[in-house]
């Protein structure tokens, strides 16, 4: 039997070999590559592919573009980015396609300790992004009863949870925040209730230590699970069991490497950089060396590559005032970290001669206090911060947009 790395490799040898002969997007951008003879070649000789490339692809051959290794009617799944990140991408797949990230879901749920004594409910509204359609039907692959939250406000959903004595909860963790937070409104005591994981994605507060204290002091003390995942790729990590916090990359799917964001040259493992992900089994709809904009930690340890710290943040994300790169997950890291502290909302304002951020947080106005010195102790920064009533500031159901800009 082959080794993981030689089963990747053979992999990537078919995906070659199918993408170059009948993938109209890929043959035009590998058109006169030879193909690689090792990860070094593949490396050092195959370009990079970005979101623009595929958005301008769409755009110019509506609806779903050129990157289709098979005729159309070989697919049988259409779903589309959140566009949170830029214009929204159309993504579809085969029966085969979707079984093997399919079966990538089932890893997570399994390194969760899911199985079919649970009951889970998935507390998203069913739209056209992948995963929450994976995620469900790897439930049912498992023999979990699964829930779907789909077409439902907070408070019903709360009731689905404890009418049905859910035993997980699926959705970002600012939603599981919002769930809690409307229990204690209705009088829901989520000491009661038969949740024991949370599993959580869509967010970096999955990874961050003060959010899944948030999150497991909110729930009665239930098990906070991070992966994280895209609609491009499908799930792409889960978390180590015995190690929160770190990710664990689906190494049979993906090919993983890690950049320099502004050169594109490969970093050393333990190096903050750029995700960058080559999809082994999505031959239908693949992507090779595609640049996810996510920024991570790699290391290997005991034979897997981890993510430290999970998904650091977004590498158009951070911004620079006053010469200080500042990450979103740092100034969310330490708002959790205050007891009281509820929602927040971040501006970034970039009218003056110097670029500015004003922070809004629910909380009392010696917590306020309190935060804007620790944000000045951590980013020799001075952010003002003002305190504003809890419930004021929105919610979120999927991905939270807390930061905005005023250009």
């Amino acid at each position: 039997m082959p080794s993981a790395s030689e089963a990747a490799w053979e992999r990537f040898q078919t995906l070659w070999v199918a993408v170059t002969h009948a993938n109209p997007f890929y043959q035009a951008k590998l058109a006169g590559i030879s193909p690689p003879k090792s990860w070094a070649e593949f490396t050092e000789r195959v370009p990079f592919t970005t979101k623009a490339e595929l958005v301008a692809d769409q755009r110019q051959h509506p609806p779903y573009g050129t990157n289709l290794t098979f005729p159309l009617d070989r697919y049988t799944r259409c779903h589309q980015t959140s566009g949170t990140q830029g214009a929204p991408l159309r993504w579809l797949d085969t029966p085969e396609s979707w079984s093997e990230m399919t079966d990538d879901w089932v890893a997570v749920f399994r390194a969760a300790g899911i199985d079919p004594r649970d009951r889970i409910l998935f507390a998203f509204s069913f739209g056209p992004f992948l995963g929450f359609w994976l995620a469900f039907e790897a439930g049912q692959r498992i023999g979990a009863l699964c829930l779907a939250g789909g077409g439902m406000s907070t408070a019903v959903r709360l009731r689905v949870l404890r009418e049905n004595a859910c035993t997980v909860v699926c959705c970002t963790p600012t939603y599981a925040l919002h769930l809690a937070e409307v229990a204690a409104a209705e009088g829901m005591d989520l000491t009661t209730c038969a949740v024991r994981t949370l599993i959580v994605a869509g967010e970096p507060g999955g990874s961050q230590p003060a959010t899944r204290a948030r999150l497991s002091a909110a729930w009665n003390g239930a098990r906070i699970f991070d992966h994280h995942g895209m609609t491009e790729t499908g799930p792409v990590t889960y978390e180590h069991p015995r190690e929160p916090t770190q990710l664990i990359i689906l190494e049979d799917s993906f090919f993983a490497e890690v950049i320099d964001p502004a050169t594109g040259l490969p970093l050393p493992d333990g190096t903050n950089g750029e995700l960058v992900l080559t999809t082994l089994k999505r031959t239908g709809s693949p992507l090779i060396r595609y640049r996810t904009g996510d920024l991570v930690r790699r290391e290997r340890r005991h034979g897997h590559a981890i993510l430290v710290g999970g998904i650091l943040g977004r590498v158009d994300d951070m911004v620079i005032i006053r010469g200080v790169n500042v990450y979103p997950t740092a100034v969310e890291e330490l708002i959790r970290s205050l007891p009281d502290a509820g929602e927040f909302r971040v501006t970034h304002d970039r009218r003056g001669t110097l670029a500015e951020l004003h922070l809004e947080v629910e909380a009392s106005a010696a917590s306020a206090q309190v935060l804007a010195e620790r944000l000045h102790e951590a980013l020799a920064l001075r952010i003002p911060v003002t305190p504003v009533p809890p419930g004021s500031l929105p919610r979120f159901e999927h991905k939270a947009r807390r930061w905005r800009q005023l250009p």
